[in-house]
């Protein structure tokens, strides 16, 4: 069974998309491909079971037949790095991941996602290069668009897989601006090749890859729908936060940004509301409601937002509600503070789910186009002697 471990060289580098486009190239060529993220950082439960997300992504997606305790056999709750540095984790973790390596036998390659950069993990003992070198595999790193950056990250996460015994196969740049930096890759490739790291390739930057839909909004932020607007496939251009004057608030907004706001700033919604209902022209009729926010505040401003995230836990006021749905715009209530919900959004917008059908098949059509597959297969090896 030949191995390919991938890594990267930080968080929301590309490593996931990778690994989804390129699990679905080696079934795509008839192979017996199988998928392992030996530890999880965010776990979810699926089919009863706990795994981590990016194990239940591929799972769902491929309908894959290994159990969960295989394809994703540590995860790391809250608490648990403080309960293993005062000692009181006695199992050998290491060993856990080997023995689930062990149940792929047969397969004809397996596919290992690491997590985060390559150090990543070192506080348990399992850094990325610990068990890319318990699992006798060769690495790929991922990085992400610019020149500088992602050579300099790439160096740096090299250089301590290789101080673990482990063999850099390569490297792929993920969200490289093609039209802004034409040549780019060369330019890359030139970089790395001091350091005997090959580029197999670059991923064009695709805004639906980072951008969550309104519906992922509403299950990731679990709030209680106010209105749920014309659209929830629509995929959103960016956030805001709704914590300054209207006026102010409105140079920030474009016809795709969600705006997470508190839900007493009754100011802020009905001037979005009323932009909304206006377009960029502000020749739509608003409403009667236009008097209690000001054509003033607006004038001048296209600021027509695609949501709104309503935080703290404040119920706006009916007319307020009435506003919204008469502007047919989409609204969430959540119990948590903005800071919070900011937090959340930004997870979603970086992260790939099972439910994503129009992602998932960008991502798989992006890799296909531009990635070498037969490239990326030829570096991958059978584990070396004595390993699983």
């Amino acid at each position: 069974m030949r191995q390919l471990y991938l890594a990267a060289t930080g968080q929301n580098r590309g490593k996931t998309t990778t690994s989804l486009g390129l699990l679905n190239g080696f079934l795509e060529r008839g192979l017996d491909a199988a998928f392992m993220k030996p530890v999880g950082q965010r776990t979810v439960i699926d089919h009863g079971q706990p795994a981590d997300e990016d194990a239940v992504l591929m799972h769902e997606t491929f309908g894959l037949a290994e159990r969960y305790d295989v394809m994703s056999p540590i995860h790391i709750p809250r608490g648990f790095t403080k309960a293993y540095i005062a000692g009181e984790v006695v199992e050998d973790l290491g060993a856990r991941i080997v023995r689930a390596q062990a149940s792929f036998a047969g397969h004809d390659i397996l596919l290992v996602e690491g997590t985060g950069h390559a150090g990543v993990g070192a506080v348990i003992g399992l850094s990325n290069a610990t068990v890319a070198a318990l699992l006798g595999t060769p690495t790929i790193i991922v990085s992400e668009g610019g020149v500088g950056r992602p050579i300099d990250e790439i160096v740096l996460n090299a250089a301590l897989f290789r101080a673990h015994g482990v063999e850099v196969a390569g490297a792929i740049v993920n969200k490289v601006d093609m039209d802004a930096q034409p040549g780019i890759a060369g330019v890359i490739e030139r970089g790395l090749a001091p350091y005997g790291i090959p580029l197999l390739g670059t991923l064009p930057i695709r805004p639906i890859l980072s951008n969550p839909t309104l519906e992922m909004i509403l299950e990731g932020v679990r709030g209680e729908p106010i209105h749920l607007g014309p659209d929830l496939d629509r995929v959103i251009d960016g956030v805001a936060i709704g914590a300054m004057e209207p006026g102010h608030m409105l140079e920030r907004v474009g016809p795709g940004t969600l705006v997470i706001v508190p839900g007493d700033r009754e100011d802020v919604i009905l001037t979005l509301t009323t932009a909304h209902l206006m377009g960029p022209a502000g020749t739509a009729d608003p409403g009667e409601f236009v008097a209690s926010v000001g054509r003033a505040v607006i004038s001048g401003h296209g600021g027509a937002a695609i949501g709104l995230v309503l935080t703290g836990g404040y119920r706006p006021r009916q007319a307020v509600i009435d506003a919204i749905r008469r502007a047919d715009l989409f609204a969430t209530l959540v119990a948590e503070d903005t800071y919070s919900v900011a937090s959340e959004v930004h997870d979603l917008l970086v992260k790939t789910h099972p439910a994503d059908r129009e992602k998932i098949e960008l991502i798989k059509r992006l890799v296909a186009e531009n990635l070498d597959v037969d490239r990326i297969l030829g570096v991958a090896k059978e584990p070396e002697p004595g390993r699983a």
